[in-house]
């Protein structure tokens, strides 16, 4: 079973203010070259919208995360990466039926991505330790970043779909 890995949204301009970004980026670079050396595709998703202009400083991928020339880059305006984009046809070109998932915005991008490619049958394993988000406060609730990056992987070691896998591990722990 063909396996690629989503790199979502680790851009300047998303990782402004995130838990252990750094940490993060390093943490999806060592999952990159070990894709790479196994020879499962690497997607790379970026945001588009007003505050991340397409091209523009803050859209660009952060220091150490460069694509290889055949690796696709995908384009989004949905927190969802498989809404309005190529990426299902892409993933269905190269026969991929389980995603590893890494990035950022957990709550919102990751979360929503890796929830629906269970949806759609595909198996999801969610590298816990390599998505981040920042803090946020909603209705006077408070939450650091590193309580959502918490809180998405407990969520996702639990989520159940008929006949999916979906679960989580560490960036070390994941084989391609």
């Amino acid at each position: 079973m063909a396996t690629a890995l989503l790199v979502i949204d680790l851009q300047v301009g998303v990782l402004e203010g995130c838990f252990d970004a750094g940490g993060v980026v390093a943490r999806t670079g060592a999952l990159v070259e070990r894709a790479r050396a196994a020879g499962a595709p690497v997607v790379w998703v970026q945001h588009v919208d007003e505050d991340l202009p397409y091209g523009g400083a803050a859209w660009q991928l952060a220091a150490g995360l460069v694509p290889a020339a055949e690796e696709p880059r995908v384009s989004k305006t949905y927190y969802d990466a498989f809404a309005d984009t190529p990426l299902r046809a892409l993933l269905q070109e190269r026969g991929v039926r389980r995603l590893v998932i890494a990035g950022a915005q957990s709550d919102y991008c990751i979360r929503t991505t890796a929830q629906r490619a269970a949806a759609e049958g595909y198996i999801v394993v969610l590298a816990s330790d390599a998505h981040t988000t920042t803090a946020s406060e909603f209705h006077g609730v408070a939450l650091e970043g590193e309580q959502i990056v918490a809180h998405t992987n407990r969520y996702f070691s639990g989520l159940r779909y008929p006949a999916v896998d979906v679960g989580i591990a560490t960036h070390d722990a994941i084989r391609f």
